[in-house]
């Protein structure tokens, strides 16, 4: 009998095996969190090999790397950045590189974080704020600081602008902040350098925070900014109509996709499907 179910068992592992081998596979660039731990999710991942396919997630450390390796044909895809971020890269690039933001997944509500402050009332005139050095996030990182009163934005500004610390006069800045532009992925680990900081969603949720519970100010969930900044999915244009990113866009917008974000990011994540 033992012997019977060895047979069983190493017969029901071969097939698993074989039927694993033969599903096609899409390589897709990603951030650490919560980008690829959405990839490699239970519901993503299952949802997929119903489909015929597996995922191949390459990680990446910061923003530079992920566009070029889908431009070259490196990736087939990749999820990490907001739409205005697509665009400020096609803007740098020939039109043959150029990529598409294929569909949106999930929106990250931008935060104020201290490790020194316990509210922003704390704050004192003269501090210093850490802000991303990328045109896009630099921009909703002033927008952000202007919502909640910190500083004002020249007339006119708002989520489609591109705004840098040089835009921001001294009238606009009355209490005198000093802003350093930092790369945003190094954002969390030197918040002890700073006041306050102005931090990806995605940053904060890799450092161990939870934007719902230790931001000092969050972007709200259903401003203009939740539907500018949705995470894509991009691609080469050509790929656009493949059955590969059908099927890796049902696979990401299911409702177990949802509940997964849901309950994993407790509002850091908030999907846009």
């Amino acid at each position: 009998m033992k012997k019977i179910l060895a047979l069983v068992l190493a017969l029901v592992l071969s097939l698993s095996l074989a039927a694993a081998e033969d599903l096609k596979v899409i390589r897709v660039g990603a951030t650490a969190a919560p980008h690829a731990e959405i990839l490699e999710s239970e519901a993503v991942t299952a949802k997929l090999a119903e489909l015929g396919y597996k995922l191949d997630v390459v990680v990446y450390d910061g923003y530079v790397l992920e566009n070029p390796a889908v431009s070259d044909g490196t990736d087939m895809a990749n999820y990490f950045q907001h739409q205005p971020y697509l665009d400020s890269y096609n803007a740098t690039v020939d039109e043959k590189d150029q990529l598409v933001g294929a569909f949106s997944v999930h929106y990250e509500p931008f935060g104020i974080y201290s490790d020194s402050l316990k509210s922003l009332e704390e704050l004192k005139d003269g501090a210093y704020i850490g802000v991303p050095n990328d045109p896009s996030n630099e921009t909703r990182a002033l927008l952000l600081l202007a919502a909640v009163g910190l500083i004002s934005v020249p007339e006119g500004a708002n989520a489609e602008s591109v705004l840098t610390k040089y835009d921001i006069t001294d009238e606009m800045n009355p209490r005198g902040f000093k802003f350093e532009e930092v790369a945003a992925e190094l954002l969390p680990s030197t918040l002890p350098d700073y006041d306050i900081a102005v931090i990806n969603g995605n940053y904060a949720i890799d450092a161990g925070l939870k934007p719902a519970v230790d931001a000092l100010a969050l972007e709200a969930s259903d401003s203009a900014f939740a539907v500018l900044y949705a995470n894509v999915v991009a691609v080469r244009a050509e790929d656009v109509d493949s059955e590969w990113l059908a099927a890796l866009k049902t696979a990401l917008t299911t409702e177990e996709a949802r509940q997964y974000m849901n309950d994993t990011y407790a509002g850091g994540v908030v999907p846009t499907f």
